[in-house]
């Protein structure tokens, strides 16, 4: 995962915590709807000025949307969830990893890529 990736996935995470839509999110930011969903699925990378709107926006710190932080991780029962599949990820091999990875996919109705 690339650094876009990684920040869009931040981001959506965070604005699902505080039970923001895209639609909402954006006019906070004042940008398009299209332009948070290309954020999120990492297309395209927000200049400074935007992920200081977008982190004000969800009551965060900038650096929390880079996964840096006390508030790295979404608050609630969303966050709780993460941090246990993340731990539960950590402790894996390559090789589960893989397996978890494509098991997922399935689960989510995506095609794995070859590998």
């Amino acid at each position: 995962m690339d650094l876009k990736q990684a920040f869009g996935t931040n981001v959506r995470h965070h604005r699902r915590a505080a039970g923001m839509t895209q639609e909402s999110l954006a006019e906070s930011v004042d940008v398009s709807v299209e332009t948070i969903g290309k954020i999120e699925r990492g297309v395209a990378a927000p200049s400074f000025d935007t992920v200081e709107k977008i982190a004000l926006a969800l009551g965060l710190p900038p650096l929390a949307l880079f996964g840096v932080g006390d508030d790295a991780t979404p608050k609630g029962e969303r966050g709780k969830l993460l941090m246990h599949i993340h731990a539960v990820l950590a402790d894996m091999n390559a090789d589960q990893l893989a397996r978890t990875a494509s098991m997922l996919d399935a689960f989510m109705g995506r095609l794995t890529p070859p590998g």
